[in-house]
């Protein structure tokens, strides 16, 4: 019962964003008629990608109103345009973390996974990554934690990470709404960034033990077999409330 419940909650939720969405969604079209006279496919583009606004409904509201969308075919170029531009900030984005894709730097990125679950085992649940930089050489991570890690605590997150290697954990990637993955408790920092449906890595040994499940665009190792031995290096503060972490990995 409770669970019907729930989903009765989340189906009216879902209904009040929608109707609110078309309230927003109309009035905005109404005053774009109204300043420039006509709605174009890109200006269409533009209420859907801003207001969540769909085309059809911009169309039925524009026949209401006694007008048509001119122009359609130029929805499809300003989506072709927006969807081009988002894949260009996404390989900015991913490269802001990596410096390239070589084999040393998945495998640094796959050890970043198991670092922040380790952290999280040994500090608790409130870490979370803050930014990471990562190269051929070393991994640069930065989490949430308002206190210098103790010896004790960096050598328990070492362990963690090590153990993880050790135990041949493979590394599987699903898809799933963004909305069932945070409730599931995986691992995420942009939420509000990510897309609606979100990759994630899961990295589970062959005695079913889940080492780490984060959403991520990748690049990953298949395995974490011969990923080496990994080693914190140094643990410093960033910022206010941010620690930071060299790590490295040896063969």
């Amino acid at each position: 019962h409770s669970n019907k419940k729930k989903v009765i909650e989340i189906i009216n939720k879902e209904e009040n964003l929608f109707y609110k969405t078309l309230q927003q969604g109309e009035l905005e079209i109404k005053k774009h008629l109204k300043n420039k006279g006509k709605v174009t496919g890109a200006d269409a583009f533009y209420f859907y990608e801003t207001y969540g606004f769909p085309l059809e409904l911009t169309e039925e509201f524009l026949t209401e109103s006694g007008c048509s969308i001119e122009n359609r075919a130029s929805f499809a170029e300003a989506e072709k345009r927006h969807a081009e531009k988002s894949r260009t900030a996404s390989a900015g984005k991913f490269k802001g973390g990596l410096a390239d894709q070589s084999t040393e730097t998945t495998a640094l990125h796959s050890a970043a996974h198991l670092l922040l679950a380790g952290l999280r085992e040994v500090l608790g649940a409130h870490v979370h990554q803050r930014g990471s930089n990562i190269t051929s050489e070393r991994l640069r991570f930065d989490f949430n934690h308002d206190e210098k890690l103790t010896p004790e605590q960096i050598a328990k997150v070492e362990k963690y990470v090590n153990e993880a290697i050790s135990s041949k954990a493979v590394i599987y990637i699903s898809e799933m709404p963004k909305n069932e993955a945070k409730e599931s408790g995986v691992e995420g920092n942009f939420w509000d960034k990510y897309p609606d449906i979100v990759k994630v890595y899961t990295m589970k040994d062959d005695k079913g033990k889940i080492w780490s499940r984060e959403v991520c665009g990748g690049p990953h190792v298949s395995d974490t077999a011969n990923l080496g031995k990994f080693s914190i290096q140094k643990e410093q503060s960033s910022s206010a409330g941010v620690r930071r972490i060299k790590g490295v990995l040896s063969k």
